[in-house]
């Protein structure tokens, strides 16, 4: 199984070890294909175990079949375990891409202390924790790279998404920081700012006319589709990045 329909194939990416949260399904299901279709090895956590199995077997002609564990990401001990496993059953950790968030929407008014929490460990946490996780794989490896996916929603301020918005843009500055300290041990660490990208899940969100809206305020006409997300992200992993660090990288179409 290579890339198809013209794409970039990144020679440094075979082989390398890379972990996906929330890659069941979505931009991170996106993610998943495009890192098993360079020859990496790919372990992801999800918590939607059904389409994640069908991932895995849909990618079952892999050179290296996508190892799945069910896991919610919450929970910081259990989802630290399971990244400890992943790193065992795939000898390492050369790249982390710290996908799994949740958009629900939210007024002002509906958010107590319960949703601020949760709110934040779905959307933040879980990626700070992983990326310390990770970051002594990388440093016995002699480096690596870590991805974090932010939202252009903040930069927006789109309505409904108050809590969330607060956890993506202090993603940007997590990021900031965290490739400071990990730099000299030649980890680096980047933030993706996908735009709207055209998933089962936005539709529960945006009605046809809702999408063309989004669609008429990008510069560049069509839907992003999850392998445009996926594409940066094996761009920002490969050795073709090296000196890429501490920045965003924004897949969005333009969309102001």
């Amino acid at each position: 199984m290579t890339p198809d329909n013209g794409s970039a194939v990144y020679p440094s990416l075979a082989g390398k070890r890379v972990v996906i949260s929330g890659g069941g399904s979505g931009i991170g299901a996106g993610i998943v294909e495009a890192f098993a279709r360079q020859g990496a090895r790919v372990g992801f956590v999800d918590i939607a175990t059904e389409e994640s199995e069908a991932l895995v077997e849909r990618l079952s002609s892999a050179q290296h079949v996508p190892v799945f564990r069910e896991c919610d990401i919450t929970g910081c001990d259990v989802y630290i375990a399971a990244l400890e496993e992943l790193f065992a059953v795939l000898g390492g950790c050369d790249v982390l891409v710290n996908n799994a968030a949740c958009d629900d929407r939210h007024s002002v008014t509906d958010v107590d202390e319960k949703l601020w929490d949760d709110a934040m460990a779905v959307n933040l946490k879980h990626q700070f924790f992983a990326a310390r996780a990770a970051a002594p794989q990388m440093e016995s490896a002699g480096g690596g790279s870590i991805i974090n996916l932010g939202s252009i929603s903040w930069h927006l301020g789109l309505q409904d998404l108050v809590v969330y918005q607060t956890a993506k843009a202090a993603i940007e500055g997590m990021t900031r920081g965290l490739a400071r300290e990990l730099g000299p041990k030649n980890i680096r660490v980047n933030t993706i700012v996908p735009g709207n990208v055209k998933t089962p899940r936005q539709a529960k969100w945006y009605t046809p006319e809702g999408e063309a809206e989004i669609v008429a305020a990008q510069c560049l006409e069509g839907r992003l589709e999850p392998h445009d997300v996926a594409a940066m992200a094996l761009f920002l992993a490969s050795d073709d990045a090296r000196l890429c660090t501490a920045h965003n990288y924004w897949v969005d179409a333009g969309w102001r």
